[in-house]
Protein backbone atom coordinates (compact mmCIF):
# COMPACT_ATOMS: atom_id res chain seq x y z
CA UNK A 1 0.00 0.00 0.00
CA UNK A 2 1.45 3.46 -0.62
CA UNK A 3 1.38 6.00 1.61
CA UNK A 4 3.48 8.73 -0.04
CA UNK A 5 0.57 11.27 -0.09
CA UNK A 6 -0.73 10.97 3.69
CA UNK A 7 2.74 11.40 4.58
CA UNK A 8 3.41 14.55 2.36
CA UNK A 9 0.35 15.86 4.02
CA UNK A 10 1.38 15.09 7.77
CA UNK A 11 4.54 16.84 7.22
CA UNK A 12 3.15 19.69 5.99
CA UNK A 13 0.92 20.11 9.09
CA UNK A 14 3.51 19.10 11.44
CA UNK A 15 5.57 22.50 10.09
CA UNK A 16 1.97 24.63 10.17
CA UNK A 17 2.01 23.69 13.33
CA UNK A 18 5.03 24.57 14.39
CA UNK A 19 4.84 27.73 12.09
CA UNK A 20 1.45 28.55 13.69
CA UNK A 21 3.21 28.17 17.51
CA UNK A 22 6.15 30.34 16.33
CA UNK A 23 3.86 33.22 15.26
CA UNK A 24 0.94 32.82 17.52
CA UNK A 25 2.84 31.42 21.03
CA UNK A 26 0.74 29.62 22.83
CA UNK A 27 -2.45 28.48 21.45
CA UNK A 28 -4.97 25.73 22.73
CA UNK A 29 -5.76 22.55 21.35
CA UNK A 30 -9.07 23.80 19.73
CA UNK A 31 -7.68 26.56 18.31
CA UNK A 32 -5.12 24.76 16.76
CA UNK A 33 -7.78 22.58 15.54
CA UNK A 34 -9.84 25.47 13.76
CA UNK A 35 -6.81 26.97 12.62
CA UNK A 36 -5.43 24.09 10.44
CA UNK A 37 -9.12 22.62 10.26
CA UNK A 38 -8.60 18.83 12.08
CA UNK A 39 -9.82 17.53 15.06
CA UNK A 40 -8.28 17.79 18.32
CA UNK A 41 -7.02 14.23 18.81
CA UNK A 42 -5.04 14.76 15.30
CA UNK A 43 -4.00 17.96 17.21
CA UNK A 44 -2.41 15.59 20.25
CA UNK A 45 -1.09 13.09 18.34
CA UNK A 46 1.02 15.91 16.22
CA UNK A 47 1.89 17.37 19.19
CA UNK A 48 3.30 14.05 20.77
CA UNK A 49 4.86 13.63 17.22
CA UNK A 50 6.95 16.86 17.58
CA UNK A 51 8.13 16.24 21.28
CA UNK A 52 9.37 12.96 20.10
CA UNK A 53 11.34 14.34 17.15
CA UNK A 54 13.06 16.67 20.02
CA UNK A 55 10.57 19.90 19.25
CA UNK A 56 10.52 21.82 22.68
CA UNK A 57 6.99 22.05 23.01
CA UNK A 58 5.42 23.16 26.37
CA UNK A 59 1.86 22.17 27.86
CA UNK A 60 0.79 24.20 30.25
CA UNK A 61 -2.57 22.69 32.17
CA UNK A 62 -5.43 24.49 33.83
CA UNK A 63 -8.22 26.77 32.48
CA UNK A 64 -5.58 29.37 30.47
CA UNK A 65 -3.41 26.78 29.48
CA UNK A 66 -2.41 25.52 25.82
CA UNK A 67 0.53 24.61 23.86
CA UNK A 68 3.76 26.89 23.41
CA UNK A 69 7.00 26.65 22.06
CA UNK A 70 10.68 27.24 24.18
CA UNK A 71 10.92 31.24 24.08
CA UNK A 72 13.97 31.74 20.77
CA UNK A 73 13.38 28.38 19.29
CA UNK A 74 13.61 28.61 15.46
CA UNK A 75 13.80 25.88 12.68
CA UNK A 76 15.19 25.25 9.40
CA UNK A 77 12.30 24.22 7.79
CA UNK A 78 10.85 26.96 5.88
CA UNK A 79 7.58 25.30 5.85
CA UNK A 80 7.09 25.92 1.69
CA UNK A 81 5.90 22.94 -0.22
CA UNK A 82 6.48 22.85 -4.09
CA UNK A 83 3.82 24.75 -5.30
CA UNK A 84 3.84 27.80 -2.35
CA UNK A 85 7.99 28.32 -3.23
CA UNK A 86 7.17 28.38 -6.58
CA UNK A 87 4.58 31.24 -6.04
CA UNK A 88 7.01 33.29 -4.71
CA UNK A 89 9.55 32.72 -7.28
CA UNK A 90 6.83 33.58 -9.75
CA UNK A 91 5.55 36.46 -8.04
CA UNK A 92 9.12 37.43 -7.94
CA UNK A 93 10.14 37.62 -12.11
CA UNK A 94 6.93 40.51 -12.23
CA UNK A 95 7.06 44.07 -12.08
CA UNK A 96 5.78 45.01 -9.15
CA UNK A 97 9.20 45.48 -7.25
CA UNK A 98 10.75 47.47 -9.74
CA UNK A 99 7.62 49.74 -9.77
CA UNK A 100 7.66 49.83 -6.07
CA UNK A 101 11.40 50.14 -5.53
CA UNK A 102 11.80 46.74 -4.04
CA UNK A 103 13.97 45.25 -6.95
CA UNK A 104 16.70 44.96 -4.15
CA UNK A 105 14.76 43.72 -0.96
CA UNK A 106 13.17 41.21 -3.16
CA UNK A 107 15.91 39.75 -4.74
CA UNK A 108 17.33 39.18 -1.28
CA UNK A 109 14.54 37.59 0.05
CA UNK A 110 14.35 35.17 -2.97
CA UNK A 111 17.68 34.16 -2.34
CA UNK A 112 16.88 33.13 1.30
CA UNK A 113 13.63 31.30 0.18
CA UNK A 114 15.95 29.67 -2.32
CA UNK A 115 18.48 28.65 0.02
CA UNK A 116 16.50 27.23 2.50
CA UNK A 117 15.00 24.59 0.40
CA UNK A 118 16.22 20.96 0.33
CA UNK A 119 18.94 20.64 -2.88
CA UNK A 120 16.61 18.50 -4.99
CA UNK A 121 13.08 20.86 -4.44
CA UNK A 122 15.33 24.11 -4.92
CA UNK A 123 16.45 22.47 -8.55
CA UNK A 124 12.78 21.68 -9.43
CA UNK A 125 11.09 24.50 -8.16
CA UNK A 126 13.66 27.12 -9.86
CA UNK A 127 13.29 24.79 -13.18
CA UNK A 128 9.59 25.80 -12.99
CA UNK A 129 9.92 29.40 -12.13
CA UNK A 130 12.26 29.79 -15.46
CA UNK A 131 9.02 28.37 -17.64
CA UNK A 132 6.65 31.46 -16.15
CA UNK A 133 7.13 34.64 -17.25
CA UNK A 134 5.12 37.67 -15.98
CA UNK A 135 4.23 41.02 -17.26
CA UNK A 136 7.39 41.30 -20.40
CA UNK A 137 8.28 44.80 -21.32
CA UNK A 138 6.96 44.05 -24.47
CA UNK A 139 3.65 42.37 -25.42
CA UNK A 140 2.97 40.52 -28.39
CA UNK A 141 3.42 43.00 -31.06
CA UNK A 142 6.10 44.24 -29.71
CA UNK A 143 4.69 47.00 -28.07
CA UNK A 144 6.22 48.28 -25.06
CA UNK A 145 4.86 48.76 -21.40
CA UNK A 146 4.43 52.21 -20.21
CA UNK A 147 7.57 52.30 -17.86
CA UNK A 148 7.92 56.06 -15.93
CA UNK A 149 10.49 57.29 -15.20
CA UNK A 150 10.98 58.74 -11.49
CA UNK A 151 13.16 61.42 -9.59
CA UNK A 152 15.98 59.68 -7.58
CA UNK A 153 14.76 58.34 -4.37
CA UNK A 154 11.51 59.60 -4.29
CA UNK A 155 9.97 56.38 -4.33
CA UNK A 156 11.53 54.64 -1.84
CA UNK A 157 10.48 58.44 0.46
CA UNK A 158 7.14 58.01 -0.73
CA UNK A 159 6.85 54.56 0.09
CA UNK A 160 8.46 54.59 3.62
CA UNK A 161 6.08 57.48 4.41
CA UNK A 162 3.18 55.49 3.25
CA UNK A 163 4.16 52.36 5.60
CA UNK A 164 5.44 54.07 8.77
CA UNK A 165 2.50 56.59 8.60
CA UNK A 166 4.28 59.82 8.24
CA UNK A 167 3.38 62.86 6.75
CA UNK A 168 4.78 63.55 3.31
CA UNK A 169 6.13 67.11 1.78
CA UNK A 170 7.24 67.36 -1.94
CA UNK A 171 7.32 69.07 -5.06
CA UNK A 172 4.73 68.42 -7.74
CA UNK A 173 4.71 69.33 -11.65
CA UNK A 174 1.27 69.06 -12.69
CA UNK A 175 0.72 69.79 -16.69
CA UNK A 176 1.16 72.91 -17.71
CA UNK A 177 1.19 74.09 -14.26
CA UNK A 178 4.60 75.71 -12.39
CA UNK A 179 5.74 73.24 -9.70
CA UNK A 180 4.41 73.50 -6.26
CA UNK A 181 5.38 72.25 -2.94
CA UNK A 182 2.04 69.71 -1.16
CA UNK A 183 2.14 68.63 2.45
CA UNK A 184 0.10 65.13 3.36
CA UNK A 185 -1.33 62.34 4.95
CA UNK A 186 -0.16 59.86 2.55
CA UNK A 187 -3.25 56.43 2.68
CA UNK A 188 -1.41 54.34 0.30
CA UNK A 189 0.08 53.36 -3.48
CA UNK A 190 -1.61 52.05 -6.04
CA UNK A 191 -0.16 51.31 -9.50
CA UNK A 192 -2.54 51.07 -12.71
CA UNK A 193 -0.64 49.93 -16.19
CA UNK A 194 2.31 51.00 -15.34
CA UNK A 195 1.69 54.14 -13.83
CA UNK A 196 1.95 54.64 -9.85
CA UNK A 197 -0.59 56.84 -7.94
CA UNK A 198 -0.47 58.28 -4.57
CA UNK A 199 -3.76 58.25 -2.27
CA UNK A 200 -3.70 61.05 0.41
CA UNK A 201 -5.72 63.25 1.85
CA UNK A 202 -4.68 66.88 1.69
CA UNK A 203 -6.52 69.61 4.68
CA UNK A 204 -8.75 66.66 4.85
CA UNK A 205 -9.51 66.58 1.01
CA UNK A 206 -8.92 63.09 -0.88
CA UNK A 207 -5.82 63.79 -3.65
CA UNK A 208 -4.54 61.68 -6.08
CA UNK A 209 -0.50 62.28 -7.16
CA UNK A 210 1.09 60.41 -10.40
CA UNK A 211 4.37 59.95 -8.43
CA UNK A 212 6.29 60.43 -11.57
CA UNK A 213 5.68 63.51 -11.80
CA UNK A 214 6.94 64.59 -7.69
CA UNK A 215 10.38 66.20 -8.25
CA UNK A 216 11.61 65.12 -4.99
CA UNK A 217 10.09 63.32 -1.40
CA UNK A 218 10.70 64.12 1.80
CA UNK A 219 8.68 61.92 4.85
CA UNK A 220 8.24 64.23 7.99
CA UNK A 221 8.73 63.27 11.70
CA UNK A 222 4.52 63.98 12.04
CA UNK A 223 2.26 60.99 12.11
CA UNK A 224 -0.44 61.07 9.55
CA UNK A 225 -3.74 61.85 10.28
CA UNK A 226 -5.00 58.67 9.21
CA UNK A 227 -7.45 55.69 9.59
CA UNK A 228 -6.31 52.87 10.96
CA UNK A 229 -7.42 50.63 8.49
CA UNK A 230 -7.51 51.08 4.75
CA UNK A 231 -9.48 49.64 1.96
CA UNK A 232 -7.78 50.38 -1.23
CA UNK A 233 -9.76 48.70 -3.60
CA UNK A 234 -13.13 50.94 -2.34
CA UNK A 235 -10.82 54.14 -2.30
CA UNK A 236 -9.68 54.06 -5.69
CA UNK A 237 -13.10 52.66 -7.21
CA UNK A 238 -14.05 55.76 -5.57
CA UNK A 239 -11.67 58.33 -7.00
CA UNK A 240 -11.72 56.84 -10.51
CA UNK A 241 -15.25 57.65 -10.30
CA UNK A 242 -14.93 60.94 -9.38
CA UNK A 243 -12.19 61.34 -11.93
CA UNK A 244 -14.14 60.31 -14.82
CA UNK A 245 -17.01 62.89 -13.90
CA UNK A 246 -14.61 65.14 -14.38
CA UNK A 247 -13.18 67.02 -17.71
CA UNK A 248 -13.24 63.91 -19.76
CA UNK A 249 -15.31 63.42 -22.82
CA UNK A 250 -17.53 60.44 -22.67
CA UNK A 251 -17.74 58.19 -25.41
CA UNK A 252 -20.25 55.26 -26.31
CA UNK A 253 -18.20 53.13 -29.30
CA UNK A 254 -18.75 49.90 -30.90
CA UNK A 255 -15.54 47.81 -31.93
CA UNK A 256 -14.41 44.73 -33.11
CA UNK A 257 -13.16 42.84 -30.20
CA UNK A 258 -10.25 41.64 -31.78
CA UNK A 259 -9.27 45.99 -31.67
CA UNK A 260 -10.25 46.05 -28.37
CA UNK A 261 -7.07 46.28 -26.30
CA UNK A 262 -6.23 48.68 -28.81
CA UNK A 263 -9.34 51.03 -28.04
CA UNK A 264 -8.16 50.71 -24.54
CA UNK A 265 -5.05 51.41 -24.67
CA UNK A 266 -5.77 54.76 -26.01
CA UNK A 267 -8.71 55.46 -23.60
CA UNK A 268 -8.49 57.42 -20.20
CA UNK A 269 -10.59 54.77 -19.09
CA UNK A 270 -13.43 52.01 -19.42
CA UNK A 271 -16.97 52.76 -17.81
CA UNK A 272 -18.90 49.62 -19.06
CA UNK A 273 -18.52 47.16 -21.78
CA UNK A 274 -20.96 44.62 -23.28
CA UNK A 275 -20.96 41.91 -25.53
CA UNK A 276 -22.49 42.06 -29.32
CA UNK A 277 -23.36 40.08 -31.76
CA UNK A 278 -21.14 38.75 -34.40
CA UNK A 279 -17.66 39.49 -32.90
CA UNK A 280 -18.35 43.23 -31.72
CA UNK A 281 -18.39 44.75 -28.23
CA UNK A 282 -20.29 47.95 -27.03
CA UNK A 283 -18.29 50.08 -24.54
CA UNK A 284 -18.19 53.16 -22.57
CA UNK A 285 -15.26 54.37 -22.34
CA UNK A 286 -13.24 58.07 -21.52
CA UNK A 287 -11.08 60.40 -23.45
CA UNK A 288 -9.29 63.28 -22.31
CA UNK A 289 -11.22 65.54 -24.93
CA UNK A 290 -12.92 66.20 -28.71
CA UNK A 291 -9.53 65.73 -30.43
CA UNK A 292 -7.81 63.00 -28.17
CA UNK A 293 -11.42 61.07 -28.98
CA UNK A 294 -11.14 61.42 -33.16
CA UNK A 295 -7.34 60.33 -32.91
CA UNK A 296 -8.30 57.44 -30.76
CA UNK A 297 -11.01 56.08 -33.27
CA UNK A 298 -9.40 56.99 -36.06
CA UNK A 299 -6.37 54.49 -35.68
CA UNK A 300 -9.50 51.76 -35.59
CA UNK A 301 -10.60 52.64 -39.58
CA UNK A 302 -13.67 50.51 -40.25
CA UNK A 303 -13.34 48.54 -37.03
CA UNK A 304 -15.06 50.89 -34.84
CA UNK A 305 -18.25 52.98 -35.26
CA UNK A 306 -18.95 56.09 -32.20
CA UNK A 307 -22.58 55.47 -31.21
CA UNK A 308 -22.12 59.15 -29.10
CA UNK A 309 -21.72 61.40 -28.62
CA UNK A 310 -23.05 63.66 -31.84
CA UNK A 311 -20.20 65.88 -31.66
CA UNK A 312 -17.40 63.60 -31.88
CA UNK A 313 -20.02 61.84 -34.99
CA UNK A 314 -19.71 64.85 -36.50
CA UNK A 315 -15.91 65.73 -36.44
CA UNK A 316 -14.96 61.93 -37.62
CA UNK A 317 -17.32 63.08 -40.41
CA UNK A 318 -15.60 65.78 -41.41
CA UNK A 319 -11.87 64.08 -41.24
CA UNK A 320 -13.05 61.56 -43.45
CA UNK A 321 -14.39 64.13 -46.13
CA UNK A 322 -11.65 65.99 -45.76
CA UNK A 323 -9.06 62.54 -46.56
CA UNK A 324 -11.70 61.54 -48.63
CA UNK A 325 -11.21 65.10 -50.73
CA UNK A 326 -7.57 64.87 -50.88
CA UNK A 327 -7.46 61.25 -52.58
CA UNK A 328 -9.74 62.35 -55.29
CA UNK A 329 -8.39 65.47 -56.50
Amino acid sequence: MYFGKDVRMRADRLVSLVLLLRQRGRMTADEISAELEVSTRTVLRDMNALSTAGVPIYVDRGRHGGFSLLAGFRTELTGLNHDEALALLTAGSGRGEKIFGLSAPLASAMRKVVDALPEAHREKVGDAARRFLVEPEIDLLSRRLISEDMAEGVMNDVRRAVLSGRKLRFDYAAPDKPPRSHTVDPIGLVTVRGRIYLLAAKSGEDRTYRVSRMLSAEQLPQAADRLTQVDLDRIWAERSAQFLSENHLPVIVRVRSSRREELLNTARALRVEEPEPDGWLRLDVAFEDLRHAVWAIWQLDIDAQVISPETLREALTERARQVSALYQS
